[in-house]
């Protein structure tokens, strides 16, 4: 049998699918005899990013840690990586693994020196959130070419994001493997819509990335086949808020939206009879394998990894930013439930065979143990380097 690990999990801040993935891995790592721990931001923490973190705690042995890790690059995180090297010191933890752009900051700065310890690196977006032309993103740009030799391994959510790396920054001189986000066996197990449910249901953030001005956009002139008019409920919050309810108002939508404020997707998908995610760009969205992985009718857009979800569905995404294309396909449910309900078992049979929590964690565990034998074979090969 293997010997466990040692590994600490860097995120900013627990939220959306970053945090699911960091909340999966975690849980199923501990469940295989590793000793996990997590760090993350204490700069801009509130009660839910802490009950989040809480409900970790029984998988996490090495404890759940708060330190400064400010969102934007700058001199404080030279800071932040020392107070995360010294915590790896005193933990005698093996693997670093850094989610988002600040958590593979400060992973890969807490690996320099060290003999027998490896980084890696899930960006989630990370650095390709920010735009190529702004400061910040010519700052994290110029940091990840300077970061390469301290990274052991880069975990692409999806082809997607591999290609786009390669693009924006460089081809990977670590193994760089796309592993696909995982669902656990219960989120396979049908969900039926409510009586009443809506037509539709959007879960997600309110923020323009999320393109929920076409959404709302698209409802406005549809009705369905017996002439009602169409439903949505919609879960969420965020920056946005205020401008999607006066959307709403202008649209004259009171009585078809509701809102019911951030709520999580699986116990929210019952309440609309088919999920839309318009997102106008994505990685490798949880909310569609939630939908899909409970065989409830999609309609999402043709934007990041979400073509790999659809596998032999893939034909009916939608183009992004278009509000008219949107309303088509929200129509051709509408009109044709049967057939939705078809696709969905199609697309269903394609995510479970390549998108479990279990398999997930298999790849990225043999990463771990593969990088760390890169690691000490270097550090037996050359005994002047630091001592761990």
């Amino acid at each position: 049998m293997s010997e466990p690990l040692r590994i600490l999990q860097i995120l900013r801040a627990p939220v959306g699918g970053l945090f699911r993935h960091v909340q999966d891995l975690t849980r199923e790592l501990s469940n295989r005899g590793h000793q996990v721990g997590i760090v993350a931001d204490s700069l801009h923490t509130d009660a839910l990013s802490e009950e989040r973190l809480d409900r970790l705690r029984p998988f996490a042995p090495l404890g759940i840690h708060s330190l400064p890790i400010p969102r934007m690059f700058g001199p404080d995180d030279i800071f932040s990586a020392l107070k995360v090297r010294r915590l790896a010191d005193a933990l005698e933890v093996d693997v670093l693994h850094g989610h988002g752009a600040k958590g593979g900051l400060n992973a890969r700065l807490a690996r320099i020196g060290a003999r027998s310890r490896v980084a890696l690196y899930t960006p989630h977006g990370g650095v390709l959130n920010f735009a190529p032309g702004s400061v910040a993103g010519r700052a994290f740009r110029q940091v990840e070419h300077l970061l390469a030799a301290a990274t052991d391994g880069i975990v692409f959510e999806s082809a997607f994001a591999q290609a786009a790396y390669i693009d924006q920054i460089a081809a990977p001189r670590c193994p760089a493997p796309v592993i696909h986000n995982g669902l656990t066996p219960e989120e396979f197990e049908p969900i039926i819509p409510a009586p009443d449910a809506a037509d539709f249901v959007f879960i997600g953030e309110f923020r323009a990335v999320k393109g929920i001005e076409y959404l709302l956009d698209a409802l406005a002139p549809l009705r369905a086949p017996d002439g009602r008019p169409a439903t949505l409920v919609m879960a969420g919050g965020g920056p946005d808020l205020d401008a999607v309810k006066a959307q709403i108002t202008r649209l004259g939508l009171e009585t078809r939206v509701t809102l019911l404020g951030v709520k999580p997707a699986r116990p929210t998908l019952h309440l609309g009879r088919c999920a839309v995610v318009p997102s106008l760009a994505e990685s490798l969205p949880y909310v569609i394998l939630e939908a899909a992985s409970a065989n409830r009718p999609v309609i999402a857009t043709d934007v990041g990894g979400i073509s790999e979800i659809f596998g032999p569905t893939v034909q009916s995404l939608v183009p992004a930013a278009d509000a008219m294309a949107l309303g088509r396909a929200m129509r051709g449910f509408l009109d044709d439930p049967d057939a939705a309900a078809r696709e969905a078992a199609t697309r269903l049979a394609h995510i479970r065979a390549g998108f479990s929590v279990a398999h997930m964690t298999d790849r990225i565990e043999a990463l771990y143990r593969e990088a760390l034998a890169a690691r000490r074979g270097q550090a037996a090969a050359h005994p002047s380097l630091s001592t761990r």
